[in-house]
This record gives structure tokens, C-alpha cells and sequence, in this order.
């Protein structure tokens, strides 16, 4: 899982819109069909209590579908690809007027100690979705020092089940939406809202702000999402 195509859904000017259930088995059938896809993602929204960060709102909507190559991944989204039924009309129309965003990213993943879950148990994973819009001072200085430090301590996070980082590329395609070039992003994945709550009361919270303070210089700030997490087999 190489590659990733990420699309997030916004409200705007003071809506409150929500993902309807209906809309999300929608696009999970749509997208389970997709050529070349190897896994996905449907976000959306949880609540969460973090040590340092203020609660910030969540996109109503997210998808993240993942590829082995970048070309299957352009393919699918092609003036012609399959991934084009999900901006047809009557689909996703509980959101209709969202703000909609999309990006592809070069996925890097890390180890955890154990990544297993236990969804018929637990019921769907939560993800803490980050987004690093940018600029940094130096990228090529940014990344090196976030991937060589970061991710290490966020492996210390109990409970936690995967670490994904996710780079910029270009990309072509042909979906509707606003194109972002955020300069990074990140996903980490617990069992449950709960286990994410408690990781970000942890003692691993605290290291976690500890080493963010020797970041490089950058701008745009970051913004934190908790996600619940559906997850989509083709």
C-alpha cells in the first residue's frame, strides 16, 4: 500500500451537514470495485481529549484508498476511471454543497507492537488523522528529522495498531474537487475512541510534545482529527 488518494469533505459558512449511513455504503460499494485498490478508509467524525491540542472540527467525510503503484491509482481517477461515480449526482447528496478536498501521497509506514485488531470485538478502529499544510523552512531538512524521530515515539502510544506518514507527489486526476498539496500528513489507529483518548493522556503524549518542539521551522500549522474508521477489503 504505496500510495494513497485522500478526500476530505468540509462544512463551510456555518452548515451543519452529516454523512448520511446510506451515502457511506454508497461509496464503500463503489469503491470496493475500484482496479488496483488494495485496501481504504471511511472517516468520520469522533471526539477525542488530547493533552496539548484544542477539540478543532472535524471534516464530516473522508476517504483514504490505497494503491500499489501510483499509475493504478491515476488510472482510477482518469477522465474515464472507475472512482468517477463518486461525485455522480446522488451520490454523497447528504453532503452536497461540502467543501471538498483531495490529494495523492507517497505512504510511508512504520512498525508497531502490535497491530491487531479485533474489530468484531471492538467494533470499527479510530484514527487520528494529522494534516501538515505547509510550508516548511527547509522540506528536505523537515522530513528527514520528522521520519527519523517522530514515528519512533509514536510507537511508544499504548494501544496503538499502525503509523502511517504520508509525502506529497504529482499526480494527475480528473474528480471534481479542490486539488491540496499539504505537505504532509499523517494516520495513527487504535481500537477505539476510547483507546485513542487514553493514548493522548499518556505519558507518550508527553514525549510526543516534547520532540515537536525540536521540529524544523515550518508554517501552516497542523490540525487533528479523530476519526472513527471503516475499513474497506476489495
Amino acid at each position: 500500500m504505496r500510495f494513497a488518494y485522500l478526500a476530505f469533505f468540509e462544512n463551510t459558512d456555518g452548515s451543519q451537514l452529516a454523512v448520511s449511513k446510506p451515502d457511506v455504503e454508497t461509496v464503500s460499494e463503489i469503491i470496493k470495485l475500484t482496479p488496483g485498490l488494495t485496501a481504504a478508509n471511511l472517516f468520520t467524525p469522533e471526539t477525542t481529549q488530547d493533552l496539548y491540542n484544542p477539540d478543532e472540527e472535524a471534516p464530516i467525510f473522508g476517504m483514504q484508498l490505497y494503491f500499489e503503484e501510483l499509475s493504478e491509482l491515476e488510472e482510477a481517477l482518469a477522465p474515464a476511471g472507475h472512482l468517477h461515480q463518486l461525485a455522480a449526482a446522488g451520490v454523497l447528496a447528504s453532503i452536497r454543497g461540502a467543501k471538498a478536498t483531495q490529494q495523492a501521497m507517497y505512504v510511508r509506514h512504520f512498525p508497531v507492537d502490535d497491530g491487531k485488531l479485533d474489530i468484531t470485538r471492538n467494533g470499527n478502529p479510530c484514527s487520528y488523522v494529522v494534516h501538515y499544510a505547509g510550508p516548511a523552512e527547509d522540506l528536505n531538512v523537515w522530513t528527514h528529522y520528522y521520519v527519523t524521530h517522530h514515528p519512533q515515539v509514536m510507537r511508544t502510544f499504548p494501544g496503538i495498531r499502525s503509523i502511517e506518514i504520508l509525502s506529497r507527489v504529482d499526480w494527475t486526476g480528473f474528480l471534481p474537487w479542490q486539488r491540496v498539496n499539504h505537505m504532509q500528513r499523517n494516520r495513527v489507529m487504535f481500537d477505539s475512541q476510547a483507546a485513542l483518548t487514553a493514548a493522548l493522556q499518556s505519558p507518550a503524549r508527553v514525549a510526543m510534545r516534547e520532540d515537536f518542539n525540536h521540529f524544523p521551522p515550518f508554517e501552516g500549522g497542523n490540525s487533528h482529527y479523530p476519526m472513527a474508521t471503516k475499513i474497506i477489503r476489495p
